[in-house]
């Protein structure tokens, strides 16, 4: 009974910490890589490893605390978001929540799925941080599509980036910064959530 009280603790306290970090990366120039022509988002990389290490359901929750931090940058914060709430207040929390949530949430089913026949105890570590970059790209990109596309900001970008349709659009506005992510996701992902998938593994997870 202890040593289930023990594991419940442990992990309440790697949720905890994640939360933590997700939080001080939104609200810091931690969470971001600007450089000229190449922004890289990197608050996904927690909700990454908590899917990873504590599953589906602390991922699906990692992702809702990124999303809240991202729907409270849109009260200034940040442009883009705060040009998106003035069309759409629904719509914008929409748009910072649900795909974050599914993101973590999947990429922890992924990784439960993987590992069950990855013979390397490497791969499925790497496929699942790629994927986590991949699904919160996609689904936010989606999102922001079904809500804003109409929208005279969206609209503003298409004549800007000189596309008409929604697909090509969305490959201009993502471009080279989401396979950045992608790359990023992947290697810091890997680095970081098998050490600590091995440290729960042998505490009883």
């Amino acid at each position: 009974m202890r040593a289930v009280s023990n594991v419940r603790t442990l992990k309440m306290v790697q949720l905890a910490l994640l939360t933590a970090i997700i939080v001080i990366m939104a609200f810091t120039p931690i969470g971001y890589i600007n450089m000229v022509g190449l922004s890289i988002t990197l608050i996904g990389i927690p909700v990454i490893i908590g899917a990873i290490t504590l599953g589906p359901m602390a991922g699906a929750i990692l992702g809702g605390i990124f999303g809240l931090t991202s729907f409270a940058r849109a009260f200034g914060l940040e442009p883009f978001g705060t040009a998106l709430f003035a069309i759409s207040p629904i719509g914008t929390f929409i748009t910072c929540m649900v795909p974050r949530v599914l993101m973590g949430w999947l990429t922890g089913l992924i990784f439960h799925f993987l590992k069950k026949s990855d013979k390397t105890k490497f791969v499925s570590y790497v496929i699942t941080s790629i994927s986590g970059a991949i699904l919160n790209t996609v689904l936010f990109m989606a999102s922001l599509m079904i809500f804003f596309y109409k929208s005279e900001l969206i609209q503003g970008m298409a004549r800007d980036l000189n596309v008409s349709s929604v697909v090509p659009l969305i490959i201009a506005m993502v471009g080279f910064n989401a396979l950045a992510e992608i790359i990023t996701s992947g290697i810091l992902g890997t680095a970081i959530a098998k050490p600590v998938d091995i440290f729960n593994k042998k505490n009883g997870f």
